[in-house]
């Protein structure tokens, strides 16, 4: 799908200029004020692409919301959709159905060993809102620990531990979390210049906030094993090693939240693999399906999932385990097996990504740090390289980042933008061609930016 006749770019904007009037007259946009929006048609899909409203062709190098892992319109996940609707569209999850059940063995297959349970969700936010609330039933405590410049769903606990601006309007102090200060060398909280010196202070400020808040009234501490949203800021696997110290000292439950970096995002089929550690719990959502149909779930260790062998888990979802969603789970896990896309990640993260960042960062006035690993890599963009400055303030936006932004999009390029950031997420099978073109459009971009 790369060229359109006429007549189906007329019908691509006939059908695009209805969709754009229905949706302003009646779709209520997240996180957003609804009549400032001015929002993107996309018509059509396929593979790293996504198409506008005129037909316009632009490489997806935000993977959407970091959810399409396999890309657009992967025909075996699509035809697993099929199949599984010509049997089963929806079922009572009460029920055994086959997709969930081959879904939740494949998923067991890559986790360490004694994390063998799953109980499936419809998405991230809610994962980690029942993964709270398993430790704290497990734990018999109500305190939370999470970290600033986090991100862990938008309903009402999880968006309570995240860490970012998206929080104020809904934290009323009550939802027993408490943040932290994690490890983030380039605006390090610590005075820290190097590395080990900013995990081990980080590590400090935690311990202090665990004895300070008091132990026996924590029940877990939820980290991003690798940050997404909020700057994909990669830690040291001494410090993660050493959070999973801290929690086995003091009997708190260590949630890894992989929605973002799961499923071969980061080079590995789960983040935390990076760092050799083995969490309690894993959430996760995205990924697992490419977001084809909404999915996302719990993993729990063996002491958690005994504490609900006799007694009942107070909390259940409509569709939990739908079945298209886990059928396309099944296909998308296979696919990823198959095509060896989580060895093309870190492949094209290593050998691509990285270098060709570090040439911006050096080449460019505007480009601080860049940060990342497989696909799964940020670019701060900075006034000032000495003062690191950023270009758009934390939590809000600026003219500059907006104009670089609309310049990368009519270059082609559909970029994520967060704040001062701009992530470079693309598909994990994005061809080395589809990349080196898209960061040539970064980097003619960049090169005329000069901002101070």
């Amino acid at each position: 799908m790369t060229d359109f006749s006429d007549e189906e770019l007329q019908a691509i904007r006939t059908e695009s200029e209805r969709a754009y009037e229905l949706d302003r007259a009646h779709v209520f946009h997240s996180w957003s004020a609804q009549a400032q929006l001015s929002p993107m048609v996309i018509s059509r899909a396929q593979g790293s692409y996504v198409f506008d409203g005129e037909g316009k062709k632009y490489l997806d190098f935000a993977s959407q919301l970091v959810n399409t892992n396999v890309g657009h319109q992967h025909p075996t996940v699509v035809q697993a959709i099929k199949d599984q609707a010509d049997l089963i569209c929806t079922i009572n999850p009460a029920h055994v159905n086959a997709a969930r059940s081959e879904a939740a063995r494949l998923i067991c297959e890559l986790t360490p060993e004694g994390l063998d349970h799953v109980f499936f969700t419809n998405g991230g936010a809610d994962a980690n809102e029942h993964a709270i609330r398993m430790a704290r039933l497990h734990t018999g405590r109500r305190k939370v620990l999470s970290r600033y410049r986090s991100y862990h769903g938008g309903t009402q606990t999880a968006v309570n531990v995240t860490g970012d601006p998206r929080r104020f309007a809904n934290d009323h102090g009550d939802a027993g979390v408490v943040h932290f200060f994690g490890p983030f060398l380039y605006r390090s909280e610590f005075d820290a210049t190097t590395e080990a010196e900013e995990t081990e202070r980080a590590l400090r400020h935690l311990e202090r906030t665990i004895q300070l808040e008091g132990p026996q009234t924590i029940a877990a501490i939820i980290l991003e094993s690798i940050p997404g949203t909020a700057g994909i800021m990669v830690p040291s696997a001494e410090y993660m090693q050493g959070v999973r110290r801290l929690c086995d000292e003091y009997g708190l439950v260590f949630i890894a939240d992989e929605v973002m970096a799961g499923f071969g995002r980061a080079g590995r089929w789960f983040a935390f693999e990076h760092f050799d550690i083995v969490p309690d719990i894993i959430t996760f959502a995205k990924g697992v399906n490419s977001g084809y149909v909404p999915l996302g779930g719990v993993i729990m260790n063996d002491a958690i999932y005994s504490d609900f062998t006799e007694r009942a888990y107070p909390g259940g979802l409509t569709y939990s385990g739908h079945p298209l969603a886990c059928a396309a789970a099944v296909a998308t896990i296979n696919a990823m097996r198959d095509e060896g896309m989580i060895a093309n990640a870190a492949k094209l993260g290593e050998e691509i990504v990285g270098p060709r960042l570090a040439e911006f960062s050096e080449k460019f006035p505007n480009v601080g740090e860049t940060r990342g690993v497989g696909m799964f890599w940020a670019l701060e963009l900075v006034r000032d390289k000495a003062t690191r400055e950023p270009l758009a303030p934390y939590g809000g936006g600026s003219a500059e980042v907006s104009e670089i932004v609309g310049k990368l999009k009519a270059g082609g390029v559909l970029p994520f933008n967060n704040y001062h950031r701009l992530h470079i997420v693309p598909p994990l099978n994005v061809t080395a061609d589809e990349l080196n073109a898209g960061l040539d459009v970064f980097e003619q971009v960049l090169s005329e930016a000069n901002y101070s």
